[in-house]
């Protein structure tokens, strides 16, 4: 379909969805321990309120927020703290975290009462947001409450929900659009009313057709609800990128969504609105896709797994032999985070375990930039990654920033397109943290 919609520049590898697209979501067994992070979101760590040795119940609250820009966290199983302890996090630093041994099944905390969507109060509603830890579950982890409280002079017009998966390989937002679009549904109610909005844009990419026909089907009476099928590419459900596509917006330079009147939320992210509100449930569990060509097809699953279980045991019960695995990546292949020990736990942002083979991890080295431009055709952003890139190598910092170095959503496509594989994305990751200190420092 030619009318379909998107934005301009992004790419379209080859999504390997094939791999996984068919696996119901399966519970994974409750875990005999937890080992739940105090840092699995944007903005500041969460603060332990248990100590060793003290029972808790499932959903129990065992951490606070220290700050408004970040969340609490809550107990994935029933079962006693073993200690305060200290773990890897996803991104390879060391996080403080509260490790739980499972002493029985589920013994729910009854400290969350179900409300109703249309009676409660806003206020109530968006503070049972925050209250349950809801977090960004697209992989940003951006404390949901914050993205609910937009400043009085944004004026926010629309709600989009993020049912696009654009990430290679991923299918846990595809399946739970097929098995609870209800659900979904009503978290998108939730969210708009929290927000005071009349209108509200499911997108979803065109390879996933049966979602979209199951979407519109649902959402026929559903006044304010629009169903949009986008085309494919890559990296579409960035949010800037989503905008662009839904409203033809353009989010400027520096500048939030919210400038550009949209609020944008993930569907898993929608999902557990509906599991805080309705049914009084925290976010102790998610959907997170195992996949890859080191996982044996009996393996290949879209598992349902406690916060805080073990990624060495999630591997060992979908049967990987991690002798075979070349790369172990959190997340997809573009913007995931690849892994330096299996030793890790699932987290709030834990969409994915994608286990590479060792053919396909095989390493290159980059060659000099031949000015082909690629990268400059396909960024979504719309820079010049090889410019920026030279920039950052020679640490000419000042030049980088003035090429809009820190409006790079590190996507990983001016990498992918890179004839001379140069590491474009991780010059450009790099160039932002200098920078980012060098502020922090003169701002100090």
């Amino acid at each position: 379909m030619s009318d379909l919609k998107t934005f301009k520049g992004g790419v379209h590898p080859h999504d390997y969805k094939e791999l996984s697209r068919e696996k119901r979501i399966e519970d994974y067994p409750l875990p005999s321990s937890v080992v739940i992070l105090m840092s699995q979101q944007l903005g500041s760590p969460s603060k332990p309120i248990v100590k060793a040795g003290q029972e808790v119940k499932t959903g129990e609250p065992i951490a606070e927020s220290t700050g408004f820009v970040s969340i609490p966290q809550h107990s994935s199983i029933t079962g006693k703290v073993k200690k305060i302890t200290e773990a890897f996090t996803p991104l390879g630093t060391i996080s403080q975290a509260i490790e739980i041994e499972r002493t029985q099944d589920d013994i729910w905390f009854d400290g969350f009462q179900q409300l109703d969507i249309e009676k409660t109060e806003i206020d109530v509603l968006k503070k049972r947001v925050q209250e349950c830890g809801l977090v960004g579950m697209g992989g940003a982890t951006f404390p949901m409450h914050v993205k609910l409280s937009p400043p009085k002079d944004f004026k926010i017009d629309t709600l989009i929900i993020n049912g696009v998966e654009c990430e290679p390989y991923l299918t846990a937002d595809y399946r739970l659009m097929l098995e609870k679009t209800e659900s979904i549904i009503k978290g998108a109610r939730i969210l708009m009313r929290i927000l005071d909005l009349t209108k509200c844009i499911i997108a979803i990419e065109n390879n996933k057709p049966d979602a979209i026909a199951i979407m519109k089907e649902k959402t026929a009476s559903s006044q304010g609800i629009e169903v949009i099928a986008l085309k494919v590419k890559y990296p579409q459900g960035a949010e800037k990128q989503l905008i662009e596509a839904c409203t033809d917006r353009q989010v400027p330079s520096g500048g939030l969504p919210m400038a550009a009147g949209c609020i944008v939320q993930n569907v898993g992210t929608t999902y557990a609105a509906y599991q805080a509100v309705v049914e009084g449930k925290p976010l102790i569990e998610r959907i997170c896709t195992i996949t890859g060509a080191a996982v044996p097809e009996n393996g290949r699953k879209n598992l349902n797994v406690r916060i805080g279980t073990s990624v060495k045991e999630i591997l060992d019960y979908c049967k990987v032999d991690t002798n075979n695995i070349g790369k172990l990546i959190s997340g997809g292949p573009m913007m995931g985070l690849a892994q330096k020990t299996i030793d890790t736990y699932i987290t709030k942002g834990s969409s994915g375990l994608l286990c590479l083979s060792r053919k396909e991890a095989e390493s290159w080295e980059p060659e000099p930039c031949i000015r082909c431009a690629r990268c400059v055709d396909h960024c979504p952003i719309h820079l010049m990654p090889c410019l920026i890139a030279a920039f950052v190598e020679k640490k000419m910092w000042e030049e980088a920033q003035k090429y809009n170095i820190l409006d790079c959503i590190k996507c990983g496509t001016c990498s992918y397109v890179c004839p001379a594989k140069r590491r474009l994305v991780q010059a450009m990751k790099l160039g932002e943290f200098e920078i980012r200190a060098l502020m922090r420092k003169k701002k100090a």
